[in-house]
């Protein structure tokens, strides 16, 4: 097993007697699912639908009134608190940037017998393993404690872009996609059948009239990285952008109807003038009208 302290991410703590149905009125994912040690994946949107900020939330385990802990960018940890106030109105919760003096890690490759407190699966995709919550200075000890090798946050980089999943500010940009285009749905990060949240119609409207021309994919490189944010190119069009990447792996945020048409005519994907291949051909399937019975 292998574990990293990741310094991108923060924490924040949203806690009362009102917070589940506050924050199941915002976020994509349902709230009301949660239980204690469990943890799910969602997202804060714009009335237009497009992703504010992601992140995992966890139900703290807690003799007093619920307390829910949002995994998020450490970047947008501050601005997410700020937001969530701004929501609050008279709802009966506390609202607090626990960044300062707590922090994420993350380990894969590997079982946990004994869950440390403020541990969780992963609820994106098994394969990525566990998250902890903890401060920066007991991460080693932590490690230890799970019988795994402490290594460096890009480890935990080249690990989830191996299982192809997109990290916001990297990959996309936050205020720019739908959650359907960074693969949300796919990722357990979308409860199409709760009730309203904010963006929610939207949402709801891409997913049903299978209108999502945008996905996030893992593409295979020849030769050496480009910089994020570099075109991909096929032909003289642009048909998506360049994300990271951990050696010839990397994520791409494609046209798929664009980048499908250019391959059945033959043409060849680059970025940075390297060729580059769709890891899983499956991905430019365009997505499926969805039928009301």
């Amino acid at each position: 097993m292998k574990a990293a302290f990741l310094p991108d991410r923060g924490v924040v703590e949203v806690s009362g007697e009102d917070a589940r149905k506050f924050l199941n009125g915002l976020f994509t994912t349902d709230v009301t699912q949660l239980t204690p040690g469990r943890a799910r994946f969602g997202a804060l949107l714009t009335p237009q639908g497009k992703i504010i900020v992601d992140f995992l939330i966890l139900q703290a385990r807690s003799d007093a009134a619920e307390r829910f802990l949002l995994d998020c960018p450490r970047a947008l940890a501050q601005p997410l608190a700020d937001k969530l106030k701004l929501y609050k109105l008279r709802a009966k919760v506390g609202i607090e940037n626990l960044s300062d003096r707590m922090g994420v890690i993350a380990a894969w490759d590997g079982d946990i017998a004994d869950l440390p407190e403020r541990a969780f699966a992963d609820p994106r995709q098994a394969a990525l393993g566990w998250r902890i919550l903890s401060p920066e200075a007991e991460a080693p000890a932590i490690a230890k404690q799970l019988g795994a090798e402490f290594v460096d946050a890009s480890a935990y980089d080249a690990h989830r872009i191996a299982h192809a999943v997109p990290r916001g500010g990297l990959d996309f940009a936050y205020g720019d996609a739908f959650p359907h285009e960074t693969n949300m749905d796919l990722l357990h990060g979308v409860d199409l059948g709760k009730g309203c949240y904010v963006g929610q119609e939207v949402v709801s409207r891409m997913h049903h009239r299978g209108t999502a021309r945008t996905r996030a994919a893992q593409v295979l490189l020849d030769g050496p990285a480009p910089e994020p944010g570099t075109p991909v190119m096929a032909g003289d069009k642009s048909v998506g952008t360049f994300g990271a990447a951990a050696g010839q792996t990397a994520i791409a945020l494609i046209r798929i109807d664009r980048v499908a048409d250019a391959l059945a005519a033959g043409q060849t994907l680059t970025a940075g003038g390297r060729d580059l291949r769709i890891a899983d051909p499956a991905i430019l399937q365009p997505p499926a009208k969805q039928t009301v019975a």
